[in-house]
């Protein structure tokens, strides 16, 4: 997706102001893929009564919810206020707090799990993420974050991304969608297990869950991407009205694989959840 050199700090930069005018659209379309993954992200860090966590991305504030149900005590970070706002509203139990997954305001090893859904996808710097999720744990404190699998296997983004490559259109120019590092990287297992790693956590393992997600058709899951996602639906919508029908025409060509008599799609979506703990 991306052929410019990366500008971690224009990335960076951009994933935020975008986060802030796509809050409420997130939480309205696309956390209907993502909420399938609370749980075992937080089976994988070993939340549980007690447990001291830090929910980075927070988002609409989910993650942290959930955690507050199983008697953890969490904060959730997001680096858009308007994200931070949202969570609170629907959570005034949790706290929330505006921040850099890549700088956390947080003291060192103070925490008891770091936990991050779909957060490394948005980060210029993830390996300074990953130190930085490190440092705020104690030993032998546990971190858990997903990704999606590659555009094959997680077609609900494959769609679009296979059919902006099938047309060939070039990428924005830095100045539109600034370059950060591939929204894919981490569907590699090992480049993912080597995150953690390389960030000094042991133990590490990473897993593939998969599951099938029913939208009520092509034409609401094209608007939701676009309505919902930073990157992706920047890719598609700055290129100009003829190129962006081509695209269009092309996703409904390969969405029409998983549509139902109804209208719907059943489409498959496969996340990899990467875990490890620091060591004493």
């Amino acid at each position: 997706m991306d052929t410019h050199p990366i500008d971690p700090d224009a990335f960076n930069a951009f994933e935020a102001a975008g986060w802030e005018d796509h809050a409420a659209a997130y939480q309205r379309y696309l956390t209907v893929f993502t909420r399938p993954l609370v749980e075992p992200l937080l089976d994988a860090a070993g939340v549980g009564a007690g447990t001291r966590v830090v929910d980075v991305a927070s988002g609409p504030g989910h993650v942290a919810a959930a955690a507050a149900a199983r008697g953890a005590v969490p904060i959730g970070v997001d680096i858009a206020a308007s994200m931070v706002a949202l969570a609170s509203t629907s959570y005034p139990g949790v706290e929330f707090r505006q921040g850099d997954a890549q700088r956390l305001s947080i003291e060192d090893r103070s925490i008891d799990a770091v936990v991050g859904n779909f957060a490394v996808p948005h980060l210029g710097r993830p390996e300074q993420a990953a130190a930085e999720f490190a440092r705020v744990l104690v030993p032998g404190g546990r971190v858990a974050l997903t990704t999606w699998s590659g555009p094959g296997s997680a077609r609900h983004v494959g769609l679009l991304v296979d059919a902006v490559a099938a047309v060939g259109v070039a990428p924005p120019p830095p100045s539109v969608l600034p370059a950060g590092p591939s929204f894919f990287r981490f569907a590699d297992e090992a480049e993912f297990a080597e995150l953690l790693s390389g960030a000094g956590f042991r133990d590490v393992a990473v897993q593939t869950v998969d599951f099938r997600q029913r939208v009520s058709s092509a034409a609401d899951h094209w608007d939701a991407i676009l309505a919902g996602s930073i990157r992706i639906g920047t890719l598609v919508t700055a290129q100009p009205d003829p190129a962006q029908a081509k695209i269009r025409a092309e996703y409904d060509r390969l969405a029409a694989e998983y549509q139902a008599a109804d209208g719907s799609l059943e489409l498959p979506v496969s996340v990899k959840l990467a875990s490890g703990v620091r060591p004493g």
